[in-house]
């Protein structure tokens, strides 16, 4: 674990926060926007002696600030690119993704909102352990520091993050929103809300929470079934809040924020992926602008009831994806990335790790696979 220091890490901090830590020294506030600027742009490696401050300062900076509160205990990296990232806090580990965009030069990541997850979806890896903790903001923006860090070293800028990792993101809310205010902040992150997705299974205060916050970030809904009794079956969370309820909270925050809202939907081999299910899921988007997301299952071995799900094969793909086009439903096919290096949320932290925490260092070369669809594949929630 981590070795806790008395002074924050740079993650935690806020603008407001470091200026405040900053008086305490003896030292300009006025530093602070400066200071958190070169720490991000840096993704979490400045080189104080290059900023116009005291030298008592860069040596403080340097010797009595921990710059990140977590250790990075592996990375795996498939043939496609994709990097699966695991990282120790001192409340336990977490997965986070880096996946290549087809364009040259960008990449998207995934990041955690939990270690663990208490929403018991059937065919999940993140749940089978349970809920352990909820991540502070700094905890959340130190992934998206290490992800940064990763992008660059392949020569990509991370473009878009979206929180569709480990966790329910709607049930730590306060830090989602207020790591993302730091990842959009201009001195900070300076990355667009737009580029930034956050998936629920459906909590509804929480998608009014979100929507009320203001920032304009994307709603990704995990559905996974078109009717509450299949549903309820693969996300005991359906039971509190059904379909018709989620989806018009999923309206009402397309209304209020402006933004495309996304379906996300897991198709599962003779569960949910009949062409009456396809129908069913038409007639829900029936006048609304969403763009539904179908995700051939990542495989994770026997779930939580016991059942070896499996992943649907290419003609039952293509028939569901042709029926929703053929009644108008904007659809999109993520090929799945990454199931050599356990891709699914959840796997790699479940295995026993034996591999030497050094933090930052090289990928750990996988397993081949081929190189599939865009960026922000196989992620599951």
């Amino acid at each position: 674990m981590v070795r806790p220091t008395t002074v924050p890490s740079l993650c935690d901090h806020t603008l407001d926060s470091l200026a405040q830590q900053l008086l305490d020294w003896d030292e300009p506030a006025s530093h602070a926007p400066r200071l958190l600027r070169a720490f991000y742009q840096s993704h979490g490696h400045p080189d104080w002696s290059t900023q116009p401050i005291s030298r008592k300062l860069q040596h403080r900076l340097a010797t009595d600030v921990a710059p990140r509160s977590s250790k990075l205990l592996t990375t795996h990296t498939s043939a496609d690119g994709t990097q699966k990232l695991l990282l120790s806090f001192d409340t336990g580990t977490v997965e986070s993704v880096l996946m290549p965009g087809h364009r040259p030069g960008v990449a998207a990541g995934c990041i955690s909102s939990q270690i663990g997850c208490a929403m018991g979806c059937d065919f999940c890896a993140s749940t089978r352990d349970g809920f352990v903790a909820n991540l502070t903001a700094g905890q959340i923006i130190d992934q998206f520091l290490h992800l940064r860090h990763h992008a660059a070293a392949i020569g990509r800028r991370l473009q878009t993050v979206v929180f569709m990792g480990m966790g329910e993101p709607m049930l730590n809310l306060p830090a989602v929103i207020e790591a993302i205010a730091r990842m959009t902040h201009s001195s900070m992150g300076n990355l667009g809300a737009g580029r930034i997705t956050v998936s629920t299974v459906g909590i509804v205060p929480g998608i009014d929470a979100l929507a009320a916050c203001g920032h304009k970030v994307q709603l990704a809904l995990s559905l996974h079934a078109p009717d509450d009794p299949t549903r309820a079956r693969l996300v005991p969370m359906n039971r509190r809040y059904g379909i018709d309820e989620i989806m018009a909270a999923a309206k009402r925050y397309q209304q209020r924020t402006g933004r495309f809202v996304n379906i996300e939907y897991c198709l599962l081999n003779e569960i949910n992926d009949s062409p009456d299910h396809a129908r069913q899921l038409a007639r829900l988007m029936e006048g609304f602008r969403a763009h539904v997301n179908i995700i051939p299952y990542n495989p994770i071995g026997p779930s939580l009831s016991g059942v070896n799900y499996q992943r649907p094969t290419p003609q039952r793909l293509e028939q569901f994806v042709q029926i929703l086009r053929d009644h108008a439903v904007v659809t999109h096919t993520r090929h799945p990335r990454g199931d050599q290096i356990n891709a699914a949320c959840g796997q790699l932290r479940r295995q026993s790790i034996t591999t030497p925490a050094v933090a930052d260092g090289p990928a750990v070369p996988m397993a081949q696979s081929r190189p599939t669809g865009p960026a922000r594949e196989s992620v599951q929630s």
